[in-house]
């Protein structure tokens, strides 16, 4: 019992609220990713799909929390020597990165092109297996797991004592987060999958992610923090583009006009 403590301490229960707003922050990109995967499910696995893919993300998460040592040791340089200045720095974590970054651009801009030229409706619009879909979710979700666990890890460095590890604080705010994701999961892609343009914003931005990751593999930092801002910024822009029209189609409805 003695473990659990700390989660009620003052301090705490500070790193526990901050952590569980990272958490979900973290996680908008995945429940997004999640969201456009499972459209392409006949409709009544869709639901399926998304708590399969939101669960496997706690598993995930939780998993790797149970392997820390393990996840620090992904920082060591697999070149230290090498002439190549790229590859100086280049570990374990940065392969990882790397690969899930090139998965995701590539997942992203197919998407994005084939719903520009049409093409979901065609080959492979509605007939994804439910094991296909899960298949892309674990991949994406061991990627986006292992950097939230990475960053929260480092929030709480030097929190606790030798008997009061942090972990257990990780722990409850990893839970949380994923039980506050599972609640809006299905609201957030009924509004995403319902809106084109808001869909092909959604996927710009894994794109960006996508990118940030690749950045990061090769050691160049880039605030995620700008990211979601121009997310922000961008469907703040389309959302007033919704009500002009929404507004535009109410003067010519008197009108008989279209």
């Amino acid at each position: 019992m003695e473990h659990f403590e700390l989660l009620f301490t003052a301090e705490g229960l500070m790193y526990f609220v901050i952590l569980s707003l990272l958490e979900i922050v973290l996680g908008i990109d995945n429940i997004i990713f999640i969201s456009i995967v499972t459209d392409r499910l006949p409709e009544k696995e869709q639901r399926k799909g998304r708590n399969i893919g939101l669960s496997l993300a706690l598993i995930v998460r939780l998993i790797l929390l149970a392997a820390v040592s393990w996840i620090m040791a992904l920082d060591s340089p697999l070149f230290p020597n090498s002439d190549i200045e790229l590859l100086k720095e280049f570990s374990g974590q940065s392969i990882v990165l790397l690969l899930g970054g090139l998965f995701l651009i590539y997942k992203s801009t197919k998407e994005m092109y084939e719903s520009i030229s049409g093409g979901e409706e065609e080959s492979d619009g509605k007939v994804k297996s439910l094991r296909s879909v899960i298949t892309q979710i674990v991949i994406i979700d061991i990627i986006f797991s292992l950097d939230s666990i990475i960053t929260a890890i480092g929030m709480t460095n030097g929190v606790g004592d030798e008997k009061h590890s942090p972990l257990i604080i990780i722990y409850a705010a990893v839970i949380v987060s994923m039980i506050v994701m599972m609640l809006f999961a299905k609201p957030i892609s009924d509004f995403i999958n319902a809106r084109p343009t808001i869909k092909m914003i959604a996927l710009g931005f894994l794109v960006t992610i996508g990118v940030v990751l690749v950045a990061e593999a090769f050691g160049e930092e880039i605030p995620k923090g700008y990211v979601y801002f121009a997310m922000v910024y961008a469907l703040l822009v389309e959302f007033l583009n919704i009500r002009m029209r929404k507004n535009q189609k109410k003067r010519k409805a008197p009108n008989g006009e279209k």
